[in-house]
C-alpha cells in the first residue's frame, strides 16, 4: 500500500493527540505534519511542526506541497478529533489510483451532541464553483497533482482562498472524486439551522474573504475559457405593447400569516406609472385564497389560480409573466416578504432605464417575523460589480432581492419549473448576454421565520438543493464556453 503524508491543524494539544493516535493506527500513514501557529509547544512526539499564517492560505498550500514526500497527501481541516473508519485510508487510496483522481473525498458521520449522524456529501461537477462546496473535512490529494497545482498558484497570494484556489486548479486537470461511503467520523460544532448558514457568504464581515474568493474564481474562469468580458448586448426596453409599466409577481401557497402584509406593501407603492399585482395562488388550503380575495375591490390585483396542479415557484412565475395583463417589467416579491418603502417599485423601474439593463437586483434587510432586524442585517451584494459581477455570479449562491425582469426577455427564456434556484438560473442566463442593474440601497425586507421553505432542512434536502444549483452552474459554464 502506498503511503500518505498527513497534514492536520494544531491548536489544542489534547484534541490533536487523539487524531495523531488514530492516524498512527493506520499502516498507510507516513509522516504527520502539524500546521501550527507561530509559537506552540507540546508537539506530539514524532510529528513535524510547520508554522503557518492561516490554514487556508496560499502560503500554507505551498508549504504542504513542498513538504509532502509520499504518493498521497492527506489534509484534515478541523480542529476537533478525527476518527477514521476501518481501512478508510486504504480505500481512499485505492479509489484515487483506480480513477486517476486528483483528489478524493467521502461521506462521513457527524458527531452532534454526542450522537453519530450520517452526513453524506454530493458529487463534484464542472459547475461546483462555490467556495463553500462541502467536501467534508478530510481531503486526499494525489501528491503529484497537488504539487503541479501549487506551482501554478503564482497569480494570487491569498490569506483565505488558498485551498479554494488549489481545488480549482487541481480540477482543471483531474477529477475530484466523491466516495459515497462513510469513511470517517468527526465532531460537528456548527449546529445552526440551514436557514441561518446559507447567508454566511454575504455577511459584510466576510467581505475580505469574498474578494479573495472572487479573484481565484475569476482566474479559474479565464483558465477554462468561460470568462466573460464586460461587454453586453443592448436591450430595447420599448419593445412590445403593455397596458401597465410594471407587474409585481407573487407566487403563493399556504401563507395565511404573511400574504396580507405582502399584498399591502405592493398596493401602497407610489409611482408615476400604472402597475398591477399578479398573485399566483397555487391551490392554497389554509385560508390564503380567501385572504387574497379580500383585496378584490382593488382593480390592480389579479388573483390567478392556475388550472395546472404541477407548478413549482418557477412555473407560477411563468403563469404570471405570460398572463395578458403582465406589465413591461415583472418584479419579484415572495409571499413571506415586504417592500421596505413606498418607492421600491419606482426605483426599480427607473433603474432599468438609467442602467440600460435587462434585469435589476436590489438589496434587502434580514428580519424576524416581527420585522426586527437580525444578523447579518442589510445584504447588498456589493460583490456584484459592473465589470465582474456576471463572472462572480458563478461562485456565489444567489444574486440578491428584489429581482425584476424585462418581461419580453423573461417570456423568451422562461423560468425552470422548480421551487428552488429558479431565480438564480434566470439571473445567470440573462447575465451571459445582458447587463444586470444593481441598486445597493435597501428596498426589501426578507422575513426569516420557521415556515420559510429553507428554514430548517435536513442534510438530504440541503444536498439536493446544492446539487441542483451546481448543475445550473455547470449548464451555464458550458454555455459560456460554447459561446466562443
Amino acid at each position: 500500500m502506498k503511503r500518505i503524508d498527513a497534514f492536520i491543524p494544531f491548536t489544542d494539544p489534547e484534541q490533536v493527540k487523539i487524531t495523531v493516535e488514530e492516524l498512527r493506527g493506520s499502516g498507510s500513514i507516513g509522516k504527520i505534519f502539524l500546521l501550527t501557529p507561530e509559537r506552540c509547544d507540546r508537539i506530539p512526539e514524532g510529528c513535524i511542526a510547520i508554522p503557518v499564517d492561516t490554514l487556508r492560505s496560499s502560503s500554507t498550500v505551498k508549504q504542504i506541497a513542498e513538504r509532502s514526500e509520499a504518493d498521497f497527501t492527506l489534509i484534515y481541516l478541523k480542529q476537533t478529533p478525527l476518527k477514521p473508519g476501518y481501512f478508510a485510508f486504504e480505500r481512499m487510496v485505492r479509489i484515487a489510483e483506480e480513477c486517476g483522481a486528483g483528489m478524493v473525498y467521502a461521506d462521513h458521520y457527524a458527531i452532534i451532541n454526542g450522537e453519530r449522524c450520517p452526513h453524506p456529501v454530493i458529487d463534484y461537477q464542472e459547475g461546483s464553483l462555490r467556495d463553500d462546496f462541502n467536501f467534508g473535512s478530510l481531503l486526499l490529494y494525489d501528491s503529484a497533482a497537488l504539487k503541479r497545482a501549487a506551482q501554478r498558484m503564482e497569480r494570487g497570494e491569498y490569506r483565505h482562498a488558498g485551498l479554494y484556489d488549489l481545488r480549482l486548479k487541481v480540477s482543471q486537470q483531474h477529477q475530484l472524486v466523491h466516495i459515497n461511503e462513510y469513511l470517517y467520523s468527526e465532531v460537528e460544532e456548527d449546529t445552526r439551522d440551514s436557514g441561518r448558514k446559507i447567508f454566511d457568504y454575504v455577511d459584510p464581515r466576510n467581505r475580505e474573504v469574498q474578494l479573495e474568493m472572487e479573484q481565484a474564481c475569476t482566474q479559474h474562469l479565464k483558465d477554462v475559457g468561460a470568462y466573460l468580458e464586460p461587454v453586453f448586448e443592448e436591450v430595447d426596453l420599448e419593445e412590445g405593447h403593455f397596458d401597465v409599466k410594471a407587474s409585481v409577481i407573487i407566487p403563493v401557497r399556504n401563507r395565511i400569516r404573511t400574504i396580507r402584509d405582502a399584498i399591502i406593501s405592493v398596493l401602497r407603492q407610489k409611482t408615476d406609472f400604472p402597475f398591477n399585482l399578479i398573485v399566483i395562488d397555487n391551490h392554497s388550503t389554509d385560508g390564503t385564497t380567501e385572504a387574497i380575495a379580500s383585496f378584490s375591490n382593488d382593480p390592480r390585483l389579479i388573483h390567478l389560480i392556475p388550472d395546472r396542479d404541477d407548478l413549482g415557484i418557477g412555473g407560477c412565475w411563468n403563469a404570471g409573466v405570460h398572463h395578458a395583463a403582465c406589465g413591461r417589467f415583472a418584479v419579484q416579491l415572495d409571499s413571506d416578504d415586504l417592500y421596505s418603502g413606498e418607492d421600491t417599485l419606482q426605483r426599480i423601474v427607473d433603474a432599468f432605464y438609467e442602467q440600460k439593463c435587462a434585469m435589476v437586483v436590489g438589496s434587502y434587510r434580514m428580519t424576524d417575523f416581527n420585522l426586527e432586524t437580525i444578523p447579518p442585517g442589510v445584504i447588498d451584494h456589493r460583490e456584484w460589480t459592473p465589470g465582474n459581477g456576471r463572472n462572480n455570479a458563478l461562485r456565489i449562491n444567489g444574486l440578491g432581492a428584489p429581482r425584476a425582469f424585462f418581461t419580453p426577455l423573461l417570456r423568451e427564456i422562461k423560468a425552470p419549473n422548480t421551487s428552488y434556484g429558479e431565480d438564480y438560473a434566470l439571473g445567470l442566463n440573462i447575465s451571459r448576454r445582458y447587463r444586470i442593474g444593481r441598486i445597493y440601497d435597501e428596498l426589501y425586507l426578507c422575513r426569516r421565520w420557521e415556515e420559510n421553505s429553507d428554514a430548517s432542512l435536513d442534510i438530504t434536502k440541503v444536498n439536493a438543493h446544492n446539487l441542483y444549483k451546481d448543475r445550473i452552474r455547470t449548464w451555464e459554464l458550458q454555455a459560456r464556453k460554447n459561446r466562443r
